[in-house]
């Protein structure tokens, strides 16, 4: 069985995420209808607990587009501090310029 890689494990998860996203909105709007019985929002509670974990959507890590590293992520520009500051030096994104590095 070959490793795979924290990257291609967030794919999956995000994958995942999207093919599941509709059942668990659906368990989760019975869970919390207030107008249900008990047993029945406790059936779709047990339902959603059911469901694979890494479906939730809770579990996908932000990643940098360019390098894939999961720390200091810039959600605006979806890539890390690293990959900004290089790029930026090479002038590679519009309007940035250096400031005080």
């Amino acid at each position: 069985m070959a490793k795979s890689s924290a990257v291609e494990r967030n794919r999956k998860r995000e994958r995942m995420s999207q093919r599941y996203a509709a059942k668990r909105a659906a368990l989760k709007a019975i869970a919390r209808n207030q107008e249900l019985p008990v047993e029945e929002r406790f059936a779709a509670q047990l339902k959603l607990a059911g469901l694979p974990r890494n479906s939730a959507p809770s579990r996908i890590r932000n990643r940098c587009e360019v390098t894939g590293r999961p720390r200091a992520f810039y959600r605006k520009l979806r890539m890390s501090r690293i990959a900004l500051r290089e790029l930026a030096s090479q002038g590679m994104i519009p309007g940035m310029v250096k400031s005080s590095w």
